[in-house]
């Protein structure tokens, strides 16, 4: 009898899709916030228990975060001499946006990594295959980014992938989310009466003004890849004292490591002279800081051509790369090991773009939880899992994608 250990994906896949589209809906019906993804945790670590992984709940010291495995030793004669145990690994992501829930689609993000480990458990059993697959549930991308100390504290150790889909308008390959660091600023004056005494103040508002004029005069400078965005977020507490107090929060992008340092280290700049111009003091703490992300080329081009089996069809390289798009914590994971990050559409199976459609509002919210939207992910993660038994099961092309890696540190 022929082995095809790819169709056992497609078909565990497939048995799980009433499974896997419940588990959508439930957590898209009741969103949650980053590191508030209590219901989101139980629903998905319950069901991996009862699918036969090894589930680590509230892993890495983080309470909304989890970790599910499983290991396949393979036949008795070959463990002995088999050499390390290849493993890959995916991530989930559960959180909400404020106010209009799941319009980033992270529901779709969760059953995708569910998916995927599903169809290669399935494979790996029914073959005898050895190796580890793992599935990394990481919450707050939307704020913080669970992952940076997932990264931190081990939880990706010993896997020579990690790969996650990512839900959108249009299917995108090599997408090119930009690193993104964030900055709170406050400045300390002093205050006075702002009619009586004016002249005894210091003007902490005065010094965010100065700071977010300059800010804005800074972006005409800067490369067309690159995005500042701020807002203040304290402007003083009535308009006849001087404030003591001001503060804002500044975030800025860069599609290269040394462009994002270089933004951070102008911005930095400028909030200091404004504190020297006006007599204040600044106080910069720097919250929040993901990576560029770093397209594995041969985990990408294989993941691509599963979707193109399916009918998916893709720009090239040189327009993916060039699309706009966001930032995701997933760009430190593949600064630390190979991965990749594509977009899938979730509103057209043959790639028509829906007039209106984008993600982080209350239309994307609503597409995140149709039929259609299921299908798509689905899709998406047979592309997935078909990609990450590749990793398993065969060495030359685990050693391509590691060498891709060790090359893209280097540039």
């Amino acid at each position: 009898m022929q082995v095809n250990p790819g169709k056992d994906i497609l078909t565990a896949i497939d048995e799980a899709d009433a499974d896997l589209r419940r588990l959508s809906l439930l957590i898209h019906d009741h969103p949650e916030l980053g590191y508030q993804e209590h219901f989101a945790h139980k629903t998905l670590t319950d069901y991996l228990a009862d699918q036969g992984f090894h589930v680590t709940r509230h892993a890495c010291g983080i309470e909304t975060a989890f970790i599910a495995e499983y290991v396949n030793q393979g036949p008795a004669h070959a463990a002995a001499t088999a050499g390390p145990l290849r493993s890959v690994g995916f991530c989930s992501e559960f959180d909400a946006l404020p106010s209009i829930g799941h319009g980033c689609g992270h529901n779709l993000i969760a059953i995708s990594g569910v998916a995927a480990v599903l169809g290669i458990k399935a494979a790996m059993e029914k073959n005898n295959i050895r190796g580890r697959v793992r599935l990394l549930g990481t919450p707050a991308e939307e704020t913080l980014g669970g992952k940076r100390p997932m990264l931190e504290r081990g939880a990706f150790e010993g896997l020579d992938a990690c790969m996650m889909v990512h839900p959108g308008q249009f299917d995108v390959l090599y997408r090119q989310p930009l690193g993104v660091g964030r900055l709170e600023i406050e400045f300390h004056g002093k205050a006075s009466h702002a009619s009586a005494s004016p002249w005894e103040g210091i003007n902490a508002l005065d010094a965010v003004c100065m700071t977010y004029n300059a800010i804005g005069l800074l972006r005409q400078q800067t490369l067309p890849s690159n995005r500042i965005h701020s807002i203040v977020t304290n402007g003083g507490q009535a308009a006849n004292i001087i404030p003591e107090l001001a503060s804002m929060v500044t975030m800025y992008r860069a599609n290269k490591n040394v462009d994002l340092e270089k933004l951070h280290d102008q911005i930095i700049e400028i909030a200091e002279s404004s504190a020297d111009a006006t007599g204040c003091t600044v106080k910069i703490e720097k919250t929040m800081e993901y990576l560029p992300l770093n397209n594995n080329s041969p985990l990408t081009d294989r993941y691509g051509s599963y979707m193109k089996s399916f009918g998916v069809h893709y720009n090239t390289r040189e327009v993916d790369e060039v699309t706009p798009a966001g930032s995701t914590d997933m760009g430190n994971v593949t600064f630390a090991l190979p991965g990749i990050h594509p977009v899938f559409n979730i509103a057209s199976l043959d790639g028509v773009r829906e007039p209106g459609l984008s993600t982080h509002s209350i239309l994307f919210a609503e597409r995140a939880g149709t039929e259609l939207a299921h299908k798509t992910v689905i899709r998406a993660a047979k592309g997935l899992s078909l990609t990450g038994l590749d990793v398993l099961l065969d060495a030359e092309f685990t050693k391509a994608v590691r060498e891709d890696f060790e090359r893209s540190k280097k540039n």
